[in-house]
């Protein structure tokens, strides 16, 4: 068995792709799995409204081509946060959560990795921390129920832009399926604000780290920045996510019509597995 696994963000593609097609692409380019988005567009959330005959083809796919979809960016709750002031809107946020895990059960996902922010285009408020945080304790049942995992993503906003922050639900939560999914590139900005140690607070998830992004930034900036033309020591971040015990990394960074777009999914790979192969 191999010793690590190494994803492909699924917006890293052109968004015509058909699912096999994507796949195949994956494949091609060396990558061992892929990361479905569900975004907070119209588009994407419908997946979770996929019938079990669309699930099942999905499967199927995933199986001919030999790569599988094993994990999740839930960024939907973006739109739909789950600590909404709006009764309606924190309500659906919670059938988003519902039906994320019902489709990661039926596609075989292992790790949703969830948006870290209580609100994101409201207000923040004492109300609205509160019901963050009771309702991840109802998110993390569900998620138990399933046997799927949650991860927080460190966000690029100051609610949950650090791992020391994520662990702080994390502990409040307690419970298996919540744990922390790190992004190399926003805990590097913040690092970078805050003038701390990236990897000393890496270490604070000690233990419930599940998965790491590798993604490039630089400061004040957190998409759309090509590998190698940032911050981020990726040398030293897979080194310490290794020793902390990660094994499943994904590359992520997006498609911008591009016509390198393939060449693009190869140098990332190629630039990644690198580093990891020198932990083994």
């Amino acid at each position: 068995m191999k010793a690590y696994t190494l994803g492909l963000y699924e917006k890293s593609m052109p968004g015509t792709l058909t699912w096999k097609e994507k796949l195949l692409e994956a494949r091609e380019a060396g990558f061992d799995f892929v990361e479905i988005s569900i975004d907070e567009t119209d588009e994407k959330l419908d997946r979770l409204n996929w019938t079990k005959e669309e699930r099942l083809e999905l499967v199927k796919i995933m199986y001919e081509v030999g790569v599988p979809i094993r994990t999740m960016c839930l960024s939907g709750h973006r739109k739909y946060p789950i600590g909404s002031n709006d009764e309606a809107v924190c309500r659906r946020g919670m059938e988003i959560m519902e039906k994320a895990i019902e489709l990661s059960e039926d596609l075989g996902i292992r790790i949703i990795q969830l948006a870290g922010y209580d609100v994101y285009y409201e207000e923040s408020t004492p109300e609205s921390v509160e019901r963050f945080g009771k309702n991840l304790e109802i998110a993390a049942m569900m998620a138990a129920r399933a046997g799927v995992t949650l991860g927080f993503e460190t966000m690029e906003t100051e609610f949950m832009n650090t791992v020391e922050k994520a662990m702080h639900y994390v502990k409040l939560v307690n419970s298996t399926y919540l744990n922390v999914y790190p992004d190399a590139g926003n805990i590097t900005n913040a690092a970078v604000m805050y003038d701390t140690d990236v990897l000393d607070d890496l270490r604070t998830g000690e233990g419930h780290l599940v998965a790491m992004h590798l993604k490039e930034t630089v400061p004040g900036k957190f998409r759309e920045i090509p590998f190698g033309t940032g911050h981020v020591d990726f040398e030293s971040m897979v080194h310490e996510a290794w020793k902390l015990g990660i094994r499943k990394f994904v590359t992520e960074f997006w498609y911008t019509g591009s016509d390198a777009w393939r060449e693009d999914l190869k140098f990332a790979h190629d630039m990644m597995s690198a580093i990891i192969e020198k932990e083994r």
